[in-house]
Order: C-alpha cells, then sequence, then structure tokens
C-alpha cells in the first residue's frame, strides 16, 4: 500500500460506514513489513485501524483489504490469501497435473491467464498471436481510450483522483493514468488477480501462465513499459461499498463490472455518489448476466420480455442513469454510448467475443 495513495484517498471504515457510524477515517495501525519504491514508502505487511470500532483490516503482499464484511471475505478466500507465488512454472505444472481439473486452484490459472492475455498480451515482445484483428488483445486498453472519447472537449474535472472499480490484474488502472493527472486506485476482490497487479507494478515485469489447452500452461514473462506506475496502486474493496468520502473523485472506470454485481442499481447510485459534481465515469457491459453473481430479479434486462422494454437492457440502462425509472440514479446523466467489441482468450483454440455496451455518463453539476 503506497503511502501516496493512503493519504490522498483517505480510506473510511467501511463497517461504520456501511453500519450507521458515520466517516471514519482509518488509520495505519502496525507496520510488519515496508519497502521503498521509486523513493516512496510501500507497506507490504501490516494493518488498519479503525478508531471508533477499533475494526483490524490487514495489508497483506502491498494490498490493504479494507471490506465491511471482512470475517466472511477471510473465510471464503482463505487459501487464495495464503498461496505461494514464488513456485516455478515447472512446479506449478506438477501440481497442476497431480490436482486435476475443477480446483481452486485451477479456476484461479483459469481466470489468471485469460484476463492477463487481454490486459497485457499485446505488450508482449514475443508474442505468438497477431497484434491486429478482431481478436487482438488489449481490448481492456482500447475500452478506456473509447470511454474518454465519449466525452469529447468536455472539460476536465476539478477533482484529480480517479476509482477504477473491478480493475482485475490492473491494465485498465494504468491506462487510466494515460487520460487522467492524478493518482489512480484499482479496487477488486479477486485476490490473485490483484497480486498479479502489484507484482507487475512494482517489478516492471509481466509474469503470468497462459493456457494452451487443458492443463498445458506456458510461462509469459517480459518488461512491460506501463504509463505512471508511480501514480497507480490496488487495493481489495467492495465496489458496492467504497471506502471513501462522498463527490471526490474525478473519474471512474467500470470495464465489464455492472453485470458481476449482486446490485447493479445500486452500483450505479455508488458511482454517482463517488464522483465530484462534474466529473465523469466510462461503463461498459456485455450484459452477460448469472444468476451465481446478480439475482435475476435485479438483472437489467434479460428477463420479463413480456413487459414495456420487452427484456432489452439498453432502455433500462438509460432510464437508470438519471431517468425516469423509480431507482434511477438521478445525479448523473449519459454522455454518450457506442458498441465495442471485447474478446476473452479461454485457451490457444477458444475466445469468447462480447459485443459490451460502452457509455460515458457524468455527475450533474
Amino acid at each position: 500500500m503506497k503511502l501516496s495513495h493512503f493519504h490522498a484517498f483517505e480510506p473510511l471504515c467501511p463497517r461504520c460506514l456501511v453500519g450507521g457510524g458515520g466517516e471514519v477515517p482509518l488509520v495505519i495501525g502496525t507496520v510488519v513489513r515496508a519497502v521503498t519504491h521509486g523513493g516512496e514508502e510501500d507497506i507490504e505487511e501490516g494493518i488498519l485501524l479503525c478508531g471508533a470500532c477499533r475494526m483490524e483490516f490487514p495489508i497483506l503482499d502491498g494490498i490493504p483489504i479494507v471490506l465491511n464484511d471482512l470475517r466472511t471475505f477471510v473465510r471464503d478466500n482463505l487459501s487464495h490469501l495464503l498461496t505461494r507465488t514464488d513456485v516455478s512454472p515447472v512446479l506449478e505444472s506438477v501440481l497442476a497435473d497431480a490436482s486435476g481439473p475443477g480446483t481452486v486452484f485451477e479456476a484461479a490459472r483459469q481466470f489468471i491467464s485469460s484476463y492477463a492475455s487481454d490486459h497485457y498480451g499485446d505488450l508482449a515482445p514475443d508474442l505468438e498471436r497477431p497484434l491486429i484483428g478482431p481478436a487482438a488483445p488489449g481490448a481492456v486498453a482500447r475500452h478506456i481510450a473509447a470511454g474518454f472519447e465519449l466525452f469529447g472537449d468536455a472539460p476536465a474535472p476539478q477533482a484529480a483522483l480517479a476509482l477504477d472499480l473491478g480493475c482485475s490484474v490492473g491494465r485498465s488502472s494504468f491506462e487510466l493514468t494515460r487520460q487522467t493527472r492524478g493518482l489512480v486506485l484499482g479496487l477488486d476482490l479477486n485476490i490473485p488477480m490483484l497480486r498479479l497487479g502489484r507484482r507487475i507494478l512494482t517489478s516492471g515485469r509481466v509474469n503470468y501462465r497462459e493456457r494452451r489447452v487443458g492443463l498445458v500452461y506456458d510461462n509469459r514473462d517480459f518488461v512491460a513499459a506501463l504509463p505512471s506506475p508511480e501514480r497507480v496502486d490496488f487495493w481489495a474493496a467492495n465496489v458496492l461499498e467504497a471506502p471513501f468520502r462522498a463527490a471526490r473523485m474525478g473519474h471512474v472506470a467500470a470495464m465489464n463490472v455492472i453485470d458481476c454485481v449482486p446490485s447493479p442499481a445500486t452500483f450505479l447510485h455508488e458511482i454517482e455518489r463517488l464522483l465530484a459534481p462534474g466529473a465523469g465515469a466510462i461503463v461498459s457491459t456485455p450484459y452477460d448476466w448469472s444468476a451465481a453473481a446478480t439475482p435475476y430479479e435485479a438483472w437489467i434486462g434479460g428477463h420479463s420480455q413480456r413487459g414495456p422494454m420487452a427484456g432489452a437492457a439498453e432502455p433500462l440502462i438509460r432510464s437508470l442513469i438519471g431517468g425516469d425509472h423509480a431507482h434511477a440514479a438521478r445525479g448523473l446523466e449519459l454522455v454518450g454510448e457506442r458498441e465495442i467489441e471485447w474478446h476473452v482468450r479461454m485457451h490457444s483454440r477458444s475466445t469468447v467475443l462480447y459485443q459490451c455496451h460502452l457509455m460515458a455518463v457524468r455527475r450533474k453539476a
């Protein structure tokens, strides 16, 4: 956890914030291990503390875990939190063959492979896949650029902080530094992905296993020249309960997140709460709904095809963004929108195509 980001974003205790205890700032309670990167102190292991409820929030591998329901998260993610990250590709392959498919370990490897391949594959110097064409990696970077283009020549907001909600392995957070002038903070709940983002941030190298077929993975290891890594950090936090004061953010990005949260309408309200007046957000989604992530009653479209919108997602989300829907985030307005493709590599012979709805949204002044 970079001290620059801690002091700039001023995290609040999520337990007090959600539970009605008010906006209580967190303080650094214990520093177990700290290092210096680029002349800046970075806490790799320690504890953040709430001065009111005395709740402790761990910092592990440089990632502060700032969650209201910390106990449930730790219980459900203990294997990821304690997983070794120094195992060689050879030994990792042996362990994968021995444990077989269908394990938590293998599921994490497949997620990392798919997301890292898109987020960083276009930067690999020895890439075997073509760098052009519809299935080229780097879609997340193209989404960020296209989203900001939708704002046109609108003046930049005064607030300089930027949040990347659902940052995954982090390329979108780095790309935000091309479009903004302040610090960028990526938030996610997937510990293996956040770990990869942090390793890339601190080492300048991209290292992951890319799935070829079945349990066969190829080691990818290369130097990546990413823009302004000194302005980026990654935290574990719930994007529906972001532990920050209202109206602090100059920019928010949410790439393919809205269909992965329990309450999409609440997510739009959270974006509204976080943005400063006049500030903007870019939101992308393929409306790839799953009842495992979102109760189907909360889906934006995808059901009730006998209703006035015939089950369509696009008119419904437009009515939720500053529109006349009963649950609309009325402080937001839709600035622009477009369709854009996102290809997710599953393995060397399988790529999934998503047609995403990309929107530029602004908090009304």
